[in-house]
């Protein structure tokens, strides 16, 4: 993200700005930069005296404003970090307060988890207004674009990953960056000299089965392989603790959106370049193929039918006219995707 980049690189370059707020509902990149912040702003020698780390849910605006309002000692800067700011949520606009008269010898990192400011209310409008502040707003990865994250990542601290481990892991952990973060740490761990990221490994090390999880499913589906989605089924009821139905239901339903999508698109213009239908479909170039050969056993009815059948189950699955378990759920699930 460039504005994340920016950021960091004012940190280097010493060119702060007194108030940073940092809100969104992805709380990885509010942590990174919040560390990074503890990291590099105060020198080790002055930490004691110049910086102050506060807690959302021990403290109030004006004790916030009150130290923020405080000479740095020995020094250049003072250093401010509210962690957990959304716990202030009912009395953060007395920020505002802060606002009409800055200490500008004070770093105020305020990190606001979970939920943004409403832009409409008056302290986001002070805020963005003020030319000694700077808004950080962390969104969510979109899960279409997790694919990419993770390669990203991934190449940013030197490794390199195999498709197949990457989709493994944005379909096992979700996007949620902090937990992706954390599984790639302990397999750079074992990485040694290698620098490739493999299904094995992510087998290994973080349990995920590399033949028996939802992207085989999917690819089983794909290529219209009803005996193996038939075993990897099996699998799931003999795990499902680590293959919940639930999962598993809203992976196909959202596979079955796409080609749905998908059909739509090439029907009203077949001849359209493939980069363009992936944009309109957003989901990355690679993963177009599966949809093409999906395409060709799934006709735009089928796939339909498809989703009507996921709903059915997914209502069943949470008690609603039925009271089976999961493994029948998704032995009947299979059968009326395949039939």
């Amino acid at each position: 993200m460039n504005e994340l980049k920016k950021i960091i690189a004012a940190v280097k370059n010493k060119s702060l700005k007194p108030i940073y707020f940092l809100m969104g509902d992805e709380p990885y990149y509010i942590d990174l930069l919040s560390d990074y912040f503890i990291k590099n702003v105060i020198s080790e020698e002055e930490k004691s005296f110049n910086e102050i780390v506060l807690y959302g849910k021990d403290v109030t605006p004006m004790d916030v404003i009150s130290q923020a309002r405080q000479f740095p000692f020995m020094g250049d800067k003072m250093l401010v970090v509210i962690k957990e700011a959304q716990e202030m949520h009912k009395t953060i606009d007395q920020f505002t307060d802060y606002l009409k008269a800055i200490q500008t010898s004070t770093v105020l990192v305020i990190c606001f988890k979970y939920k943004s400011l409403d832009k409409r209310k008056e302290l986001y409008k002070a805020l963005s207004k003020n030319e000694n502040v700077e808004i950080f707003e962390s969104l969510k990865v979109k899960d279409y674009q997790l694919d990419n994250w993770i390669k990203t990542y991934v190449n940013d601290i030197g490794l390199e990953i195999e498709p197949k481990a990457s989709a493994m892991l944005a379909e096992f952990l979700g996007n949620d960056l902090s937990k992706i973060v954390n599984e790639i740490g302990k397999i750079q761990i074992v990485l040694k000299e290698n620098k490739k990221i493999t299904s094995q490994l992510i087998e290994q090390n973080i349990g995920i089965s590399k033949d028996y999880n939802n992207f085989e499913l999917i690819k089983a589906i794909v290529e219209n392989n009803e005996a193996k989605a038939f075993k990897i089924g099996q699998y799931f009821a003999l795990n499902s603790k680590n293959n919940p139905l639930v999962v598993t239901i809203a992976v196909l339903y959202n596979f079955f959106s796409k080609l749905l999508q998908y059909h739509g698109i090439v029907y009203k213009n077949n001849a359209q370049n493939p980069n363009d239908i992936a944009k309109q479909m957003g989901v990355n170039p690679y993963a177009l193929k599966d949809y093409q050969t999906a395409s060709k056993f799934f006709a735009m009815k089928k796939v339909s039918q498809n989703i009507a059948v996921i709903r059915e189950i997914d209502l069943k699955g949470k008690g609603v006219n039925a009271n089976l378990n999961h493994d029948d759920l998704l032995k009947e699930l299979l059968i009326k995707i395949f039939r």
